[in-house]
């Protein structure tokens, strides 16, 4: 395994064309997908024949510093989910999106932030970013926690896109949270 990223209990890796059975499990469990399509799992097809050639696609596009990252613990190399940062599709390259889809059996361990923190960490000192968003539904409390421990600030509301309309809450819309590099910076 080529590691990315390296933390205390974790090992993130660029993803392979031999991975999709790990995304088609991950999106198929409807806990994980609540918040992202009310619980509608991801057609394989689509893991298969859009979302993992885009994801390769992205190693190529930013050098292979920024896009989706499998995630394994180290002890016992378990699959528990992704990470992300990147940049929008055409947005400015010192500016990049931060998220994580994990398994449920990796909920309420403390891996969405030591992932996430470890991804900030890289993003402000070796990456050149300076900006780090992260977007959620307002109803994902569990998300907008994580994103307030990593000293991330509500910045916005966000309309809903037509497939988050399935999302029980929907009506309330998303939510931003963004952190600087300086502010980064005033944290540690």
């Amino acid at each position: 395994m080529d590691t990315y990223l390296q933390t205390e209990r974790l090992d993130l890796r660029h993803f392979t064309a031999a991975d999709a059975e790990l995304l088609i499990e991950l999106d198929s469990d409807p806990a994980v997908m609540r918040y992202l399509s009310g619980g509608a799992a991801t057609p394989p097809e689509v893991i298969r024949e859009q979302h993992l050639p885009r994801i390769l696609a992205g190693y190529e596009k930013w050098d292979g510093r920024l896009g989706l990252f499998a995630a394994h613990e180290r002890d016992g190399g378990s699959f528990i989910g992704w990470f992300i940062l990147r940049p929008a599709q055409d947005g400015p390259l010192d500016e990049a999106e931060l998220g994580y889809r994990l398994r449920q059996a990796s909920w309420g361990r403390g891996y969405a932030t030591e992932g996430s923190r470890a991804l900030l960490r890289k993003a402000f000192t070796q990456l050149g970013i300076r900006m780090v968003w992260a977007d959620t539904m307002a109803v994902n409390h569990g998300s907008r926690h994580v994103m307030e421990k990593l000293g991330m600030t509500f910045t916005s509301t966000l309309p809903v896109e037509e497939d988050e309309r399935n999302v029980e809450g929907f009506e309330r819309g998303g939510v931003r949270y963004e952190i600087t590099e300086e502010g980064w910076k005033q944290q540690q």
